[in-house]
This record gives structure tokens, sequence and C-alpha cells, in this order.
């Protein structure tokens, strides 16, 4: 009951003007936030460094200067910013899906491992189609390995729901070849094919590189043994266009055909995934992946 008093009457300190001695201005609505410069210097180290060199030219000119700063914090959402101040006055905090990655992100950079747990477990109870590939591409920049396999399931699960989001197309090329080497994703061989196009095609013009430059790592993971001659030459119809896969990987694949087997083709390039609709070939790459 003490310990829930004591955190209610810190809670009506956060951004409270009153008694306060530090002021953020944030994100682009230049959003006043108040602080006290005690509480965030013995929280958080990076506050304390930030908080004890005070503003730039304090030093030559202290008169000058405020000592409630104000610290300009332009690259941060005001909202991101309060969830960070609330965690460092209550060690609780109070999220929602529009702001809980970009809250991971700033308790990765102020090193604030207990926020970052709060995150983590947040966006595992919250996780949705819309958001999991974002969240993975997180999981993955700041090295959380049980947030990353979470998402990784929960993509094994909904696998064609998650191919159409906005998130997929925005996965970077290292993601995007982790995902492909699950054995697990409910989509067909033919219809990952397509989704890694339409991402190809998307980071084409957003980094402004050729298709195959962009494609080459998640190519490399596709199963293309696992398609029948007649899709096979489909594809090889289609890739003329933008040279998508290595010519090398589909002469494997014809070449595989030829031989009854998945001669020259790395093993796990010849195992169906649980999506992979049969195909007659199948039994002789099966006894190969055996």
């Amino acid at each position: 009951g003490e310990a829930a008093a004591f955190t209610a009457a810190l809670r009506t300190l956060v951004n409270n003007p009153q008694f306060s001695d530090v002021t953020f201005v944030v994100g682009r609505e230049q959003q006043k936030v108040f602080a006290h410069r005690c509480v965030l210097a013995c929280r958080c180290q990076a506050f304390q460094g930030m908080l004890s060199q005070g503003p730039a030219g304090s030093e030559d000119s202290p008169s000058s200067i405020p000592p409630q700063g104000p610290f300009i914090l332009g690259n941060v959402q005001p909202e991101v910013f309060l969830a960070v101040i609330e965690f460092l006055y209550t060690n609780s905090v109070t999220l929602n899906s529009h702001i809980a990655l970009e809250v991971l992100t700033s308790s990765v950079e102020y090193g604030l491992q207990d926020l970052c747990k709060l995150c983590i477990k947040f966006i595992k109870d919250t996780l949705s189609v819309e958001h999991v590939c974002e969240a993975l591409q997180a999981a993955v920049t700041y090295g959380q390995t049980d947030l990353q396999q979470h998402c990784l399931a929960f993509i094994e699960g909904c696998t064609t729901a998650v191919v159409r989001t906005q998130g997929f197309h925005e996965l970077s090329d290292v993601v995007l070849a982790q995902v492909l080497r699950s054995d697990h994703l409910t989509m067909d061989e033919l219809d990952l094919v397509q989704a890694v196009r339409e991402w190809a095609h998307v980071s084409s013009a957003v980094l402004e590189c050729p298709v195959p430059e962009v494609a080459a790592l998640p190519v490399r993971e596709l199963r293309l043994p696992l398609l029948a001659p007649s899709e096979l030459a489909m594809l090889e119809s289609h890739n003329q266009r933008d040279l998508l896969i290595p010519v090398e990987s589909i002469a494997a694949a014809w070449r595989s055909h030829a031989l009854k087997k998945g001669s020259g083709v790395p093993s796990h390039l010849c195992r169906p995934r649980r999506g992979t609709r049969p195909r007659d070939h199948h039994r002789h790459l099966d006894l190969h992946a055996k």
C-alpha cells in the first residue's frame, strides 16, 4: 500500500512544471516537457551526462543560460519521451501499439534495461499482423533474441497475411532472408517467390538500387527445386523482366528435375515448408533431403 501511494505521488510530478528545474522541447511539435534534474540524473546515466554538461555554451556564459535549459530533442515524439519520463519517475510505463517500438528504441538509447523488458513484454502480448514485421526488425536491430523468436513464430502462423503488409515490404534484406530460412512458413513456394519479387521492387525504388542487387541475399533462400517444371518455366519467363533470381539458381532447379534429385542444391532448398503444396516430383527431393 505504501509503495503504491509513493508511486502515485511520484506520478503527479511527471511533466509537472511545479518545482521542475529542467525543461525539454520535444519533437516537431516543440512540446514542452518539465522534469526534475535530480530524478533524471539518479535514474539514468545518459540523462546524468546530459544534465551535468548543460546546454551548449553554458560553460562560457553560465549566467545567460537559465538552469532549466531548455534542451531541444527534435527527433523524438513527445508521447514517446513522456513514456520514458514516466518510467524514470514511477518504474512503470503506459504503452500503446503506436509508440511501443519507439519507446523500445529510446530504452536502448538511454540504457534503460528494465524499460526495455517492459516494452518487449507489451509488444509480445499485443503482436498483430500489421506490426509483426516492424517488431521483428527492431528485435534483430537491438539483439533481442526472445522477441525475435516470438515474432518469427507469429509470422510462420499467418505468413500469407503478413506478406501483404507494409511492414513486410520495409524489412531489410538480412531480416527477410532470416524469415525465408524457416521450414514452418504457411505459404506455398510459388507465392513466396511472388512476395519476394514485390518486396524487391519496393526496396529497389526506396534504395534506388537494381532489383537483383537488393534481393541478392533473400533469393538465395527461395526453394526453387520445390516448383513443378511448368511453374519453373513461368518463373524463368517472369525473371527475364527484372532478373530477380540469378540464372545459376534457376539452372540448378532444372538440373534437380532432370536428375530426379537435388543434385548440387543445398539440401534445405529441397525441403518442403509447412505451407508447400505437394507436387509429384517432391518424392524424389524427399529422398535426397533425408
